[in-house]
């Protein structure tokens, strides 16, 4: 008996094997049409002229068709519709005209007409910061303006892989201050604690480019606040909007915040730079893949903009459903494109990477997420600091 034990074991597995096969045959699989999308318009990365150097405000980078010419080896998003959706037709770009725009207060808040989503606004607001990072005198690397949002007690803040890569290069002069308020200003020091290698890997030369243009994909990175830019002490618990697990269909409304900063000069950047919070709505979705919600479309408004990289998108639940990466940045600003990836891309990229749960990375004390990340930025700035040699 015993010599026929591994031949019954062998067809008891393939017995199950074969009933587990059928039932997941069996389970229907919503449908997703999708088609691909059509550019509206180049768009770029940005961030705004500092003292030290020109702050390039960095332009938010646009979902493209064709390859970009920052080497961005990404494939461009297709759009997830469900019938009967049609496909948007793209609108043309006004050229655009020079403005100048002087430094007021920003004025109070303005109001939805819709108390959550004016919660939500109010939220968000108050998790908004201002990434600004100096380089030389000389340096082919730009100083930088662009935005993030605190997402969680702690002080971690989410921005674009673009803005943050700057927190690599401190062998070559560059340095960053994360700043708040209205106008913003000094706050915290932060440390990197992700960037996805994918992204540089495929965006090494952006730092020189001076219009990079890109799909968005794997642009968002991580910091962790480690102590104040002034004598007030760290706050117990930050200001900060939860992360959101789904994301939302089209028609939904939503709140946009950032750190806006095309039209500012350089000293206007250090001491005249105020949140642009604009309400607005989902205008449509896109995929990296097949039928998940990878990107949304926020068409134009005030928030579109160099400068606004980083910022983010709050449903009325205030949730952050997004965070802006990809824009045109040409015409006025009602007529551009705005795009976010979207909070579950974020999450599921950061899995497919790091095989962890996105909210383990949010319930490691940051000193271990600082530390954890530390040996992976040598390798990280080599990539980056080669692109400048050439």
């Amino acid at each position: 008996m015993q010599r026929f034990a591994p031949l019954l074991r062998a067809i008891v597995f393939l017995t199950v094997f074969a009933a587990v096969v059928i039932f997941v045959n069996s389970t229907p699989v919503p449908e997703v049409s999708v088609s691909t999308r059509t550019p509206t318009a180049t768009s770029t990365i940005s961030i705004e002229p500092a003292p030290l150097s020109p702050i390039v405000v960095p332009q938010i980078i646009a979902p493209e068709v064709a390859t970009s010419s920052t080497t961005q080896a990404t494939t461009p998003p297709k759009k997830v519709t469900l019938p009967p959706i049609k496909k948007p037709t793209p609108a043309p770009v006004p050229v655009v005209t020079p403005v100048t725009i002087s430094v007021v207060p920003s004025p109070a808040l303005s109001s939805s007409g819709n108390n959550a989503l004016d919660d939500s606004a109010t939220a968000l607001r108050a998790a908004l910061v201002n990434i600004l990072c100096y380089a030389p005198v000389g340096s082919p690397i730009h100083s930088i303006s662009g935005s993030g949002v605190i997402i969680d007690p702690k002080g971690i803040i989410l921005t674009n892989a673009h803005v943050a890569q700057h927190l690599l290069l401190a062998d070559k002069g560059v340095s960053c201050t994360i700043r708040a308020g209205s106008p913003a200003a000094d706050s915290y020091v932060a440390s990197l604690i992700y960037l996805p290698p994918a992204w540089v890997n495929a965006n090494a030369d952006i730092l020189t480019k001076v219009a990079p243009i890109g799909t968005g994909e794997h642009d968002f990175a991580l910091l962790a606040v480690t102590k104040s830019a002034t004598n007030v002490s760290l706050p117990s618990s930050f200001p900060y909007i939860e992360l959101a697990k789904t994301p939302l269909a089209s028609g939904t409304p939503v709140v946009i915040a950032t750190y806006g900063a095309q039209f500012l000069a350089s000293s206007q950047v250090q001491s005249g730079l105020f949140p642009t919070i604009v309400f607005g709505s989902v205008k449509d979705i896109f995929t990296f893949a097949v039928n998940t919600v990878d990107v949304i479309a926020l068409g134009g408004s005030a928030a579109a903009q160099e400068g606004s990289s980083g910022g983010g998108v709050a449903d009325a639940s205030s949730k952050l459903i997004g965070t802006i990466t990809t824009s045109t940045v040409e015409g006025a600003t009602d007529t551009r494109s705005l795009d976010a990836i979207t909070a579950s891309y974020i999450r599921a990229d950061y899995t497919r990477d790091a095989g962890l749960p996105f909210d383990s990375l949010l319930a490691t004390p940051t000193a271990t997420s600082i530390a954890n990340f530390a040996p992976q930025m040598p390798a990280l700035e080599s990539i980056l600091t080669a692109s400048l040699s050439h």
